[in-house]
């Protein structure tokens, strides 16, 4: 009997169901953007009320539209965007204060200070993460300070924190769960990546109560059961990670030195490094890749914040196209040698820079310029920050032969064989590129025996297309020195 998985793909601006056969094939898909709000400069929430509500339509639909019943699941898997940061009312649900989404820089003040006053060595030390306002524990602190009664009544255990997967799983199991994987809790800088536990002298450093926070569980394991009345049958919840670690699963990268980049909203490049949890001299974070029968594996990881959130920006702000399918067009007319750079930096610059006050800028504007160079532009962004990654990782001492690709921009062949030019690596974008969705499937098959091993997996990995770098090495230098130059100019406003 054919054996299906449901994996919920909940994302930074919309969210998606994706039912997959064994084979890792989607048999169905459905998907609901939903509002962002962004109340100040720098601050950006989500309404966590609306992101259950979308999700749980989209499960619906993919489930209607595949013919495949609730009782004939397996299990379900849940990825989610990283760190951003719901609080609810253990016994009503009610969310206390909107989702404060990865990409908001409120607490970029409260993290200076705690750099300034020393604690950044002790945290890098134990989380592998920087003290940085994209990571949850400064989000929760501002929560509890700024509505009103939160932080005593988080203190008497009445409220509860939930990184957006466990939000989902409480809503899942009507409240019967409080969990999450190993993966979103190493984002949040409150767990020891190495003792894989919460940290107590994290907890009293950024001020968030033991009382708020789930139990943590391997990436693959029962995290509970759905309540029957929202998909028809009780379903097993046998599956999560956050996005980025479930694309590296999607994308096979199990042994280390593979390496994977995910351009969705933002881009996400990370390097399995094994056993071995590497601290990086530049600037990059070291991860939870997944943890699995108890056993954890790390990664080095490079976050953008902004990859695809700038032809969102191009096409709903500027109004410069209609669709981003237009963009190609756009980029084939002017070709690669575009002396207009896009430096996306909306809500500051992430990894190697982190610069939470860094701001956008268009650069080398001339008379000349039109639409069409600041739509390419747009796209040679993405792949000159991804180079920015790559010089880190490198220069930290790993290797990379190859780059595997996945999420919505990478259909764009043009940015493709830009990002393989620029980077003087082998691009490989594989059959599936709705990876991080076929990543949480593939956990939650794990879970529930639908496959046996990470082995057998690896083996479903299909290339649908290698992108050779053939650039010439003084046009690639030349580019990318426009670019470092429009960075530092930003950097330095």
């Amino acid at each position: 009997m054919t054996q299906y998985l449901l994996a919920i793909d909940q994302g930074t601006t919309s969210s998606r169901a994706i039912v997959f056969d064994a084979s890792g094939t989607s048999v169905a898909t459905a998907q609901q953007e939903f509002h962002q709000y962004f109340p100040k400069d720098g601050q950006v929430e989500h309404d966590a009320r609306e992101i259950w509500d979308s999700t749980l339509a989209v499960c619906r639909e993919a489930l209607k539209e595949s013919g495949v019943d609730a009782s004939e699941l397996a299990g379900i898997g849940i990825t989610n965007q990283r760190e951003t940061t719901v609080i609810w009312d253990r016994k009503t649900g009610e969310p206390i204060h909107h989702a404060i989404v990865w990409q908001d820089r409120r607490t970029a003040s409260v993290c200076a200070k705690l750099k300034s006053d020393g604690h950044e060595n002790t945290v890098v030390d134990r989380t592998g993460l920087l003290i940085d306002p994209y990571f949850s524990a400064t989000k929760i602190a501002w929560i509890l300070d700024n509505v009103e009664g939160a932080r005593a009544r988080a203190d008497a255990g009445e409220l509860a924190f939930g990184t957006v997967d466990s939000w989902l799983l409480w809503n899942l199991t009507n409240g019967r769960s409080h969990r999450t994987d190993a993966t979103n809790a190493s984002r949040t800088a409150l767990f020891n990546i190495h003792e894989q536990q919460w940290d107590e002298e994290l907890l009293a450093l950024f001020r968030v109560p033991s009382a708020l926070l789930p139990e943590v569980l391997d990436s693959a394991a029962d995290f509970g059961v759905t309540d029957e009345h929202w998909l028809g049958a009780p379903v097993q919840v046998a599956g999560i990670a956050g996005d980025q670690h479930a694309a590296l699963v999607g994308q096979a990268c199990f042994e280390p030195g593979m390496a994977k980049s995910t351009y969705g909203t933002g881009c996400f490049l990370m390097l399995n490094t094994g056993e071995k949890a590497l601290r990086s001299e530049n600037r990059l974070l070291t991860t939870m890749a997944y943890r699995l029968n108890g056993k954890p594996c790390y990664a080095i990881e490079g976050s953008i914040f902004v990859a695809g959130a700038a032809m969102q920006w191009l096409r709903d702000g500027l109004r410069l196209i209609k669709h981003a399918s237009e963009s190609s067009a756009h980029a084939a007319e002017v070709g690669v040698d575009n002396p207009v750079y896009l430096v996306p930096a909306f809500t500051g610059l992430g990894a190697p820079h982190w610069d939470p006050h860094a701001r956008g800028a268009i650069m080398g504007l001339t008379r000349d310029t039109g639409i069409a160079e600041i739509v390419t532009a747009g796209l040679q962004s993405v792949c000159y920050q991804t180079k920015d990654l790559i010089r880190a990782i490198l220069n930290d001492g790993a290797s990379l032969q190859a780059l595997r690709v996945d999420g919505g921009m990478v259909v764009n062949d043009w940015v493709m064989q830009f990002l393989a030019d620029i980077l003087n690596v082998s691009v490989d974008r594989p059959r599936v590129t709705e990876t991080t969705a076929l990543g949480a499937a593939y956990l939650a098959g794990l879970q529930t025996g639908v496959y046996q091993s990470l082995e057998e997996i690896a083996q479903l990995w299909e290339r649908e297309r290698r992108f050779e770098p053939e650039m010439r090495p003084a046009l690639r230098e030349k580019l990318y020195a426009g670019w470092l130059d429009s960075v530092e100019r930003v950097c330095n406003n």
